[in-house]
């Protein structure tokens, strides 16, 4: 009798000990899975294929010991028709910039614009990556010092040849074919317009400062080619000569080295400072104009 309680007593113990022994080893394993490490997040690439978005510059910043050459261009507004061959033959404008790449994150360069033979330097830092997990956007900061370097008669002091512009440019990549980035920015002008708004009073017919947001997208219909879209809105309002939004879209032919933008839009100047400040195409009355970017790359 006493064999057989002990018996029963050593399989009622087997059992709960096999039973311990399985809820204790559940845990293990799960504890095995959650412990290993999850992929590291990484810096999202190629937001967009260059600093460019038509008139506008993209968040990207090439990356350490990148040159960079570019040339834009600007025809007259297209609405003359064969007059000037669609302002083909119409007075354009040109700039030719430098840009260089010291460190990663960070260019630096200038340009002469072939308006107001306009001389610039900037620079930009992306001080932000949107990241693969994690941080969502990609923020980066923009800013120019140009100078209107015309005959001194246009000028009283040397000041007023001076200009500024400065750019907050946030972007984020929803998908392997679409980017969108929205870019609040203020321009500063040293010199203005005035009038005599009294006997012996002048009084400025426009503000020095001048808001404004620009909103831009790429569409990518296959690894070279994408649709671009653009859309400049003043935000300042002025006694007089309120700049026009601009509306502009085209197409962005990329490879390794070289980017190609054809597009239409309203802008002329080339200068985002003058651009924002002075646009007089307006959209709604069809005058927009023909115009092209081209990109060339070097790393050393």
């Amino acid at each position: 009798m006493n064999a057989s309680i002990k018996n029963q007593e050593m399989k009622i113990l087997a059992s709960l000990s096999l039973a311990l022994i399985m809820l204790l080893g559940r845990p293990v394993y799960s504890q095995d899975s959650v412990a290993t490490a999850p992929a590291k997040a990484k810096p999202v690439k190629n937001t967009f294929a260059g600093i460019w978005l038509i008139d506008n510059q993209s968040v990207m910043v090439p990356i350490k010991g990148t040159f960079e050459f570019d040339i834009l261009h600007r025809f007259g507004v297209v609405k003359n028709g064969y007059e000037d061959l669609f302002g083909l033959f119409a007075s354009s404008n040109i700039r030719l910039g430098f840009n260089y790449s010291p460190i990663d994150r960070l260019y630096v360069g200038f340009g002469l614009t072939k308006y107001k033979m306009l001389w610039d330097v900037n620079a930009k830092y992306a001080i932000f990556q949107q990241m693969s997990e994690g941080w969502p956007v990609s923020i980066t900061y923009y800013g120019n010092a140009a100078i209107d370097t015309r005959s001194e008669e246009f000028f009283i002091h040397f000041s007023d040849r001076l200009s500024y512009f400065n750019q907050l440019i946030i972007a984020r990549k929803f998908s392997p074919k679409f980017s969108a980035q929205i870019a609040p920015s203020l321009s500063h002008t040293n010199v203005v317009n005035g009038y005599y708004s009294a006997p012996g009073e002048v009084s400025p017919e426009r503000k020095h400062n001048h808001f404004a947001v620009a909103i831009s997208g790429r569409y990518k219909l296959t690894e070279t080619l994408s649709l671009l879209a653009n859309y400049d809105q003043p935000i300042t309002k002025h006694k007089s000569g309120n700049p026009h939004p601009n509306l502009s879209f085209g197409l962005d032919v990329t490879t390794s080295s070289h980017s190609f933008q054809i597009f239409f839009g309203n802008y002329y100047f080339l200068s985002p400072q003058q651009n924002n400040m002075y646009n007089t195409n307006d959209y709604k009355n069809g005058e927009y104009l023909i115009g092209f970017n081209i990109t060339r790359l070097w790393n050393f």
